[in-house]
């Protein structure tokens, strides 16, 4: 029963509302015309394309907040049926719910600096695909990172820093080591990689290869841009 639910969704976005007509949507009317999801029915490219049209939402002000009300909060005492999970940077500026426009029970978000994936993530993560069979995953990386942007400069120094913060630095490195330095911008390079390198990742871990291979569960990477709100999938 799921899969056919799933197999509506997909139906009904891939129909009358394309890719070409809905860049053709006016943004006055854009908040009015998005497909809302129900428990379970979505697949990944369904997903996918809702996080889509919910950043493009954010990034014209015509967000609709959904799903915040008295009737949601009802629904989902009994259960949650997330239609992706983001594992997302902890950066105060790139808050997953805001930055695609969903709401509560949407999105099972992780963040985590630089997105860096320990066991406590891989942990959320397997949660998420094996016991609520979120279909999608989205790794998502932003400008300006703050935890890129110590591993690039621990790179050039040579220094690692103390503590928990040297941490995160040593499980980026690695990235930003293989990363050329020849572009306008090290840093940005090195944000795009390593979203790539952990999405990467991600599809051949143990415990979520297995859903990858089947099709039954996609990982992406995308770049987040604090400039101008827009999510670029890589």
């Amino acid at each position: 029963m799921v899969l056919s639910r799933r197999g509506a969704l997909r139906a009904s976005l891939l129909g009358g509302a394309g890719a070409a007509a809905a860049t053709a949507v006016p943004a006055a009317a854009l908040a009015e015309s998005v497909p809302t999801v129900s428990p379970g029915s979505a697949d990944a490219h369904g997903a996918l394309r809702l996080l889509r049209w919910g950043n493009r939402r954010w990034r014209r002000h015509h967000s609709r907040h959904p799903h915040e009300g008295r009737a949601r909060r009802a629904e989902l005492v009994d259960g949650q049926y997330p239609f992706a999970t983001v594992l997302g940077c902890a950066d105060s500026r790139v808050p997953p719910e805001l930055v695609f426009d969903q709401g509560l029970g949407d999105l099972f978000t992780i963040r985590s600096a630089g997105e860096v994936p320990d066991q406590s993530v891989l942990g959320s993560l397997s949660y998420a695909a094996e016991h609520l069979e979120v279909p999608l995953v989205v790794v998502l990386g932003h400008s300006s990172c703050g935890a890129v942007t110590a591993a690039v400069e621990a790179h050039r120094s040579g220094e690692i820093p103390h503590g928990h913060i040297g941490y995160l630095v040593e499980r980026i490195l690695p990235v930003v080591e293989s990363t050329p330095d020849d572009g306008d911008d090290f840093v940005d390079d090195c944000v795009r990689a390593n979203a790539r390198y952990v999405a990467e990742t991600l599809r051949e871990d143990p415990d979520l290869r297995d859903r990858v291979d089947s099709g039954l569960l996609d990982i992406v990477a995308a770049r987040y841009d604090l400039e101008d709100s827009r999510v670029t999938w890589l």
